[in-house]
């Protein structure tokens, strides 16, 4: 039976390749933003690969907040250290802005599921360093009335993306969103936590799967920080051991 199970793979895999070759010309991939040709679907082309600021060192080493100027070493900004997040550190691959808005829009409210693969592996790149002794990936979880109206959770598409590309499993159900709150859109830092307070929770009798573990929380865009301090501040309570954050975009050089 075994040289009958090896010599179907194979053929299922030319099979498959077979289909995607033809799909391709049917359906030439083009680029995910502006719809110029690409060699793969969900690629982006050059131009639009050029337009997006990639977040690299020097930044804040608990934040990761882009500087201006390279001071050298490993530093902490003076947001971080007057008022330290009860995240250990946050991560995100691109600057909130331009191309990487519209792949952003594209992905959560243009069912671009397609995308949480190219946008994960940016992600991948930006939080190698949490990542690498990284035990559990925990999306920001929606409240079950917009997941119903949204029909996919874009922070948990881009979780199982990461999952599988550095083989930390992902949880989607650990951390709950367990009261509606107001879209966190045009408010202020001091609004944003008002509007999250109380809004998350680890049900008690998944505590132990958190408890002790080194988690890191994913979303798509980090703007003030809120939604991740207060998914910080839910599971340190639940027993992490350590809680970092990786995004794929951050919104940068607001006040």
């Amino acid at each position: 039976m075994a040289p009958l199970a090896l010599s179907a793979n194979p053929l299922s895999r030319h099979a498959r390749s077979a289909w995607r070759a033809l799909a391709d010309l049917v359906f030439p991939p083009v680029c995910a933003v502006c719809g110029a040709a690409t060699a793969d679907a969900s690629a982006l082309c050059a131009e639009c690969w050029r337009a997006l600021s990639f977040i690299d060192r020097p930044f804040c080493e608990r934040l990761g907040t882009p500087f201006a100027v390279d001071v050298g070493g490993e530093i902490l900004s003076p947001a971080a250290i007057a008022t330290p997040p009860p995240f250990d550190r946050a991560r995100a691959a691109v600057a909130y802005e331009g191309v990487a808005r519209t792949l952003v829009h594209r992905l959560k409210y243009g069912d671009r599921l397609d995308l949480a693969l190219p946008l994960a592996r940016m992600m991948r790149r930006a939080g190698r360093d949490v990542l690498r002794d990284a035990e559990l990936l925990i999306p920001v979880p929606l409240h079950r009335a917009r997941l119903w109206r949204r029909r996919f959770n874009q922070a948990a598409a881009l979780a199982q993306a990461l999952s599988r590309l550095t083989d930390v499993p992902a949880d989607p159900h650990l951390l709950r969103r367990v009261k509606p709150t107001r879209s966190q859109v045009g408010l202020t830092r001091p609004q944003r936590k008002a509007n999250l307070q109380g809004a998350l929770a680890v049900p008690k009798a998944l505590r132990e799967r958190v408890k002790g573990r080194r988690v890191v929380v994913v979303d798509d865009v980090l703007t003030t920080g809120s939604t991740a301090e207060a998914a910080a501040k839910v599971l340190r309570r639940a027993g992490a051991a350590r809680v970092d954050v990786v995004a794929f975009a951050m919104v940068v050089g607001e006040g």
